[in-house]
């Protein structure tokens, strides 16, 4: 065969009641499209005719041996050939006879095309009313506020993209989270993104999905690319509300909701304020890793902290907070020093005193720890041989 434009690649676990459908259908595009294409059968350890099926149709067969749905994706897609890559499920709930559409996509210029279920519709028993209506919405209204698109199925399994696409991806993982990757990988990598309805049927044999596991397997992976939600927004309300109670409370006991608040409340405050400031800076940390590791890419906060921040400013800003607090706790003992180390009551004072004097200390050392990951190259001499004569 010569030069291979468009490569099918599905996932296969125990699938004889579907694959030989799929396969049919791709088949038949082929032909009738005149496309010259490769047809790739990625086996995750099926135990069923599956393999023998899909070989008797004229597939490709591979074997991934690590479990998972991103795994058999992975082992597909690095011997996939074309320069247009269509996936889908082998359990014939995907209609192939699409191909067609989604290929006009990517000529016309995307990079990455994906079905939309909710938008295309589904016949009776393809998707469980749970699914429909509680687990792929919630979890594409979570895509949507996080990443900033109007994808409606961020969950639907049948999707192109051209070759340079996939590379620019990165794709890793290797669980049912494999999908949600791509998603995001492409949409953090700005490429050309066009969703179309598509119709989805009832799937022929067993469904593997485990939907608490794979659900919180897809909330994970948005939680870990999006570190604006898992650290930055509850940091900083944390240390907002955590503040704001201790600078209200320093003037004494207010009431609200029909009693008093006062230094029970100012201790749980301080609390608040260095455990969310604490979030804060582990959110810095883990972001700039992930930057640095080529996860995800550099954006327009981190540009910011990279531009403007230093060693020595962290150290000045650390500085200023613990002097601060220093100076109010140096005042309540010259206080009580005063009256002969006698009954002093400045637990409002000394309370939030602390408070910033932990939080000093903490934006010193962050400094340290942030200096490091944004270092280019650290100079180390070499170490002496120990046969080398001095």
């Amino acid at each position: 065969m010569g030069n291979i434009e468009v490569s099918v690649v599905m996932p296969c676990l125990n699938e004889e009641e579907g694959v030989g459908a799929c396969i049919k259908k791709i088949k038949d595009v082929f032909a009738r499209e005149r496309i010259a294409g490769e047809i790739i059968v990625s086996d995750n350890g099926s135990v069923d005719r599956s393999k023998d099926i899909a070989a008797a149709e004229g597939a490709i067969i591979l074997t991934e041996p690590r479990k998972g749905y991103g795994a058999a994706y992975l082992r597909g897609l690095k011997e996939a050939k074309g320069k247009y890559i269509i996936i889908g499920d082998s359990d014939n709930s995907y209609d192939f006879y699409d191909i067609p559409v989604f290929l006009k996509q990517l000529k016309e210029g995307h990079d990455f095309v994906i079905g939309s279920r909710f938008r295309g519709g589904m016949d009776k028993g393809a998707m469980s009313w749970s699914h429909r209506y509680i687990g792929n919405p919630i979890l594409s209204c979570m895509t949507r506020i996080f990443f900033r698109t109007k994808l409606s199925d961020i969950h639907c399994g049948m999707r192109a993209f051209t070759r340079d696409a996939y590379r620019a991806m990165m794709l890793h993982t290797t669980g049912m989270e494999f999908a949600t990757e791509m998603v995001v990988s492409a949409l953090t990598n700005n490429l050309k993104v066009h969703e179309v309805p598509i119709r989805y049927y009832p799937r022929k044999g067993e469904s593997k999905l485990n939907s608490f596991k794979d659900a919180w397997r897809h909330i994970r992976f948005m939680l870990l690319y999006c570190p604006v939600w898992l650290y930055f927004a509850p940091g900083c309300i944390g240390v907002t509300v955590g503040i704001g109670l201790l600078a209200l409370l320093l003037k004494g006991p207010f009431f609200f909701l029909g009693r008093f608040w006062d230094t029970h409340l100012m201790i749980f405050a301080s609390a608040i304020s260095i455990l969310s400031y604490q979030v804060i800076n582990i959110g810095i940390f883990a972001h700039a890793f992930a930057i640095r590791n080529g996860y995800i890419k550099e954006d327009g906060f981190m540009r910011l902290i990279g531009r403007y921040f230093n060693l020595e400013r962290g150290l000045i800003l650390g500085g200023i907070i613990f002097l601060i607090g220093l100076t109010m706790n140096l005042f309540v003992f010259v206080e009580w020093f005063s009256k002969y180390f006698g009954a002093l009551y400045r637990i409002r004072e000394s309370v939030l005193a602390m408070t910033l004097l932990v939080i000093g200390l903490q934006t010193i050392f962050s400094s340290f720890f942030l200096s490091l990951i944004f270092m280019e190259e650290i100079n180390i001499p070499p170490r002496p041989d120990s046969n080398q004569v001095i």
